[in-house]
């Protein structure tokens, strides 16, 4: 059985050594030494001024919201994303407001995002799409413009360059998951990361229940992550310039496989600035009749592919929204990621490629 991903484990005694130093102390918990360690790797590899390691994506997510500080009001968001977006958003009481995708990139309309600015406005949250960049100059100076902060959910960016700087270090807050499907991971996990000062203290403590021994500051939630969690991502650094550069080579074969096909796919390398994680491989089908029916021939071989992500996010009925997003739908109803992970064998490629060829 060949699924969408499959998490890449690193050698289990690098692991288990790293590990061993939490056994040791009896550190395993609350701030331990291996997280404010991965935290500086983290810190410095990225070259951001302040990270934070937490649980998981989601909760970086909500502390980003939580920490705007307002009560109720609007976020502008995507329609194309993992429901951990618009979740965060209505979990911490907003109201998402959904604004339509450009049909390339995937990722949110800026022109669109000015146009639904109101008074209600409190930020603008963005999905790096597949870890392709959004139009962070443009969403910047709208932002700057109108004095509403940018997040960006970069749940897909971990190693992603844009114009010669980490993709994360973009926007006011950048949130990243670490889950164990993503090309750097701790199985469970996320950062969130941010500009000012006092935001990290803020966001510090958000992550900690509020307090710190006997002094209540704030409210806050369990944020924390594990030494146990930390040991894995300590492990798996070292090995990210050579799983990123494994996946390049996958996605050419891919690239390659399917050329003469009528799918619209990825061109990373034709967007000038860009330095590609190759998170993902994404192909978009002609129509949804084609992408059902190669989704069935690739099953009935065992090869599962996912549709990430569908249903676009305005169609789901406890947002209350009656937002249209002709693109977010074409694209999410025709959209399949195809099996794309360390150690994909190059026949599994010529494989997928062939039944895709003999589905359309």
């Amino acid at each position: 059985m060949i699924n969408v991903s499959k998490t890449y484990l690193p050698p289990q005694d690098r692991y288990l050594a790293i590990l061993n130093r939490a056994w040791q102390k009896g550190w395993i918990t609350n701030n331990g030494e291996l997280v404010q360690e991965l935290e500086a790797s983290l810190q410095q590899m990225l070259q951001v001024p302040h990270l934070l390691y937490g649980s998981n994506g989601t909760v970086v997510l909500q502390m980003a919201l939580k920490s705007l500080g307002h009560a109720g009001g609007d976020i502008i968001t995507t329609p194309y994303s993992y429901v951990a977006t618009s979740h965060s958003v209505q979990w911490e009481g907003f109201h998402p407001v959904f604004v339509d995708i450009d049909p390339n990139t995937f990722c949110i309309n800026p022109a669109l995002v000015e146009a639904a600015i109101t008074p209600r406005t409190r930020a603008i949250l963005a999905t790096h799409v597949y870890g392709m960049p959004c139009d962070t100059d443009v969403l910047a100076a709208i932002g700057l413009r109108y004095g509403v902060p940018v997040i960006y959910d970069g749940a897909h960016a971990f190693g992603t360059i844009w114009k010669g700087k980490n993709l994360l270090a973009y926007g006011d807050m950048s949130t990243c998951s670490f889950h164990a499907t993503k090309i750097f991971h701790t199985v469970e996990g996320g950062c969130i990361i941010c500009q000012q000062p006092q935001q990290h203290a803020l966001l510090e403590g958000y992550r900690q229940f509020g307090h710190k021994g006997d002094y209540h500051y704030s409210i806050g939630i369990n944020g924390k992550n594990s030494e146990l969690h930390a040991a894995m991502g300590l492990a798996i650094l070292p090995d990210m310039p050579a799983l990123i550069e494994e996946r390049r080579q996958l996605f050419a074969k891919y690239e390659a496989a399917l050329s003469a096909l009528p799918l619209q796919l990825l061109r990373p390398g034709a967007v000038e600035g860009l330095v590609w994680n190759y998170a993902y491989f994404p192909a978009l089908f002609p129509t949804e009749a084609a992408m059902r029916q190669a989704k069935a021939a690739l099953e009935a071989a065992h090869i599962f592919p996912r549709r990430y992500f569908y249903p676009a996010l305005h169609n789901l009925p406890f947002y209350g929204t009656t937002a249209s997003c002709p693109v977010a739908d074409s694209v999410a109803a025709r959209m399949l990621c195809l099996p794309f992970y360390n150690g994909l064998d190059a026949a599994v490629v010529e494989q997928v490629a062939a039944i895709i060829k003999a589905a359309l």
